[in-house]
């Protein structure tokens, strides 16, 4: 392949490359900061990534399997943990756009730190394979990162960009969750999360 023609080399990706990379780098590191600095950081990234992803190229996969997942569910439940307990009272938030909300009459309590997790699980598998310098991977890497925008992840970006908004413009302070409350996660069913539906349809046990 010619890497000057190649649309995985085009400017769209390599601009969403270093969106994604700044995201990841912020959620891996978010112990290190407190919930309303990070809040405000999300309110910058989350609109740029946005953008960036709806113009990123449309490919057509190389391989019949689907990409090589890296992200485990206990990286997923780590990022979540430490993500829940920094945005404290200002995680939850009511959703009318959730899949939740074909079994309920009204709106449905949502999560940001679910969400960000979600997405970081796709951001940050994208960017492992990406970096392979493989084209092939990369293509397709590039192809289910755009796919997932359209059909999972957008939808949750743009969910958490109102939740965040509207906390950041309150003028109310984070409450940290309590440490009882922070142990009964543990034992959170987490059967209907983002990443085990998502395996569960990589492996087929979905069906």
């Amino acid at each position: 392949m010619d890497s000057n023609s190649d649309p995985v080399y085009s400017r769209s990706v390599i601009e969403f490359v270093a969106v994604a990379n700044e995201f990841c780098k912020y959620t891996e590191h978010a112990s290190e900061l407190k919930g309303d600095e990070l809040l405000k950081i999300l309110q910058r990234i989350l609109p740029l990534m946005y953008l960036k992803a709806s113009l990123l190229p449309q490919l057509n996969p190389y391989f019949e399997d689907g990409n090589e997942k890296i992200v485990t569910e206990s990286d997923y439940v780590r990022i979540h943990e430490i993500l829940r307990q920094k945005f404290g009272t200002a995680d939850d938030y009511l959703e009318v756009f959730d899949e939740k909300m074909n079994d309920s009459e009204g709106p449905v309590t949502s999560s940001i730190s679910e969400n960000i997790s979600d997405i970081y699980q796709d951001m940050k598998d994208f960017l492992i394979l990406y970096q392979t310098g493989t084209e092939e991977v990369m293509n397709d890497a590039v192809w289910e990162c755009r796919m997932n925008f359209e059909t999972f992840w957008g939808q949750k970006l743009v969910n958490s960009m109102r939740a965040i908004h509207k906390f950041i413009y309150s003028g109310e302070d984070i409450d940290i969750v309590d440490k009882e409350d922070n142990d009964n996660d543990e034992n959170r069913n987490t059967s209907d999360w983002f990443i085990t539906r998502r395996q569960k349809d990589f492996s087929g046990d979905g069906e």
